[in-house]
């Protein structure tokens, strides 16, 4: 199966597995593909990503970021944003990036905090794992670590890391609540919450919203700003903001859908027109 084949199927109320293996299965096909130099991302085709014209994928990184990075850590980048600038990392600091991939962010921030800092990826998808630690191999990146698990279930110790960062996953997430209740539980207190993810401007009708694929689509599972700030404040966050980067028109959610829309397809895309935007949301963990 593409990483977004056509399909009607309707995903389960949120917090279901099935959303969460639906998702590892895409991203699972998307990096096999990647890899064997042909298929799609998750959110929109690779071959338009490549040509600069996918609409979440394009312009995240400047080629002096990539220049020495392995090709395929930036090929397999998925993201919608670029958190390793947006969290002003400094040396000696340990950052988490909570769906971490192919491992471009990982790497980036190994760079950022030096070696007597720390990277550490975690993801659940084993191919996503494999490329990662190998694309670190490669680079030769001394300070970095990729852990496999759930992001709604950090392995990791309580008041751990400093910063954590996130690409374009969050929204993939059946449980956010689980999401950022674990990453406010794992950052240290003052800790950074940093991440690039889907915000919505405006709540999506259930249909699209049901819509099995589009959760893979980074449409779908968003949430609303309202939504978010709440969910935010809910797990502990303090001075929590979300800055958009990027409003998505019907001709992007057509390219991100590439194909995956139901029968009312005409309807669900006029309902996402406008509705999405690529955002920052920054928020930090009290230090008391």
């Amino acid at each position: 199966m593409s990483c977004c084949a056509p399909n009607t199927s309707r995903v389960p109320a949120n917090g279901d597995p099935a959303t969460r293996d639906l998702v590892r299965e895409k991203y699972a096909t998307a990096v096999t593909s990647v890899t064997g130099g042909a298929g799609a991302s998750c959110c929109g085709s690779k071959a338009t990503a490549l040509s600069g014209s996918d609409p979440i994928t394009r312009n995240l990184y400047s080629s002096d970021e990539t220049s020495d990075l392995p090709p395929d850590a930036v090929l397999a980048s998925f993201g919608c944003g670029n958190p390793t600038a947006l969290a002003s990392l400094s040396p000696g600091e340990t950052v988490l990036d909570l769906g971490s991939g192919g491992g471009i962010d990982v790497l980036l921030s190994a760079k950022r905090v030096g070696p007597t800092g720390k990277a550490i990826g975690l993801d659940m998808t084993p191919e996503m794992l494999a490329l990662a630690r190998k694309n670190a191999e490669t680079a030769g990146a001394k300070n970095v670590e990729f852990l496999q698990g759930n992001i709604e279930n950090i392995p990791l110790e309580d008041n751990s890391v400093d910063v954590i960062i996130s690409n374009c996953v969050i929204n993939l997430s059946p449980d956010k609540d689980a999401v950022l209740a674990e990453a406010a539980r794992v950052l240290r207190p003052g800790g950074r919450f940093a991440v690039s993810d889907i915000v919505l401007t405006r709540p999506l009708p259930s249909a699209t919203q049901k819509n099995l694929e589009l959760w893979a689509g980074c449409v779908a599972g968003a949430l609303t700003e309202t939504e978010y700030m709440a969910k935010l404040k809910a797990a502990g966050f303090e001075t929590a903001s979300i800055e958009p980067t990027r409003v998505y028109t019907r001709e992007d959610a057509e390219a991100i859908a590439s194909g995956a829309t139901p029968e009312d397809a005409q309807a669900q895309l006029a309902a996402i027109d406008g509705a999405m935007m690529s955002a920052f949301i920054r928020a930090t963990k009290p230090k008391a």
